[in-house]
């Protein structure tokens, strides 16, 4: 019996209306989102931690190119030190809001310090706290 019961609530059935991905789309909140994506990025090439210091969550974590894995002050660490990289542009900057969560992707171009041609990618996860949006994990990868 409760088999039976059970069989029209199981976690495993199939949907019949779509899955949104996206909330609705908030024009104040996209704008804020591409405002503070653009601070990010001038941040890091500025290594202005005092911006990060302001638009970084408490729990923030940040994964490396290199695969190392760092926390807020170990990321503001990171930033205090002069850029090794210069020219540095956002690319292809896609922002997804779902209610309180944001997601940036985009591609990045920068010169290298031997003149070279650089690019990448980041992710960066954004929350809605306190009224305002804050930064609370990123992920850079380097081609």
């Amino acid at each position: 019996m409760a088999n039976e019961e059970s069989a029209g609530t199981c976690c495993c059935a199939m949907e019949t209306t779509p899955v949104k991905t996206d909330a609705v789309m908030n024009q104040a909140d996209t704008d804020t989102l591409q405002h503070l994506n653009q601070d990010f990025v001038r941040s890091v090439q500025m290594s202005d931690v005092r911006c990060f210091e302001g638009i970084l969550a408490e729990d923030f974590l940040n994964s490396n190119p290199d695969g190392s894995l760092v926390d807020r002050a170990g990321f503001l660490a990171q930033i205090a030190r002069p850029a090794m990289i210069s020219n540095l542009e956002a690319h292809d900057v896609r922002i997804r809001i779902m209610g309180d969560i944001a997601i940036i992707h985009a591609r990045t171009t920068y010169t290298k310090p031997d003149g070279g041609e650089g690019a990448g990618r980041y992710t960066d996860v954004w929350a809605r706290r306190q009224g305002g949006w804050l930064c609370v994990s990123a992920h850079v990868s380097r081609a």
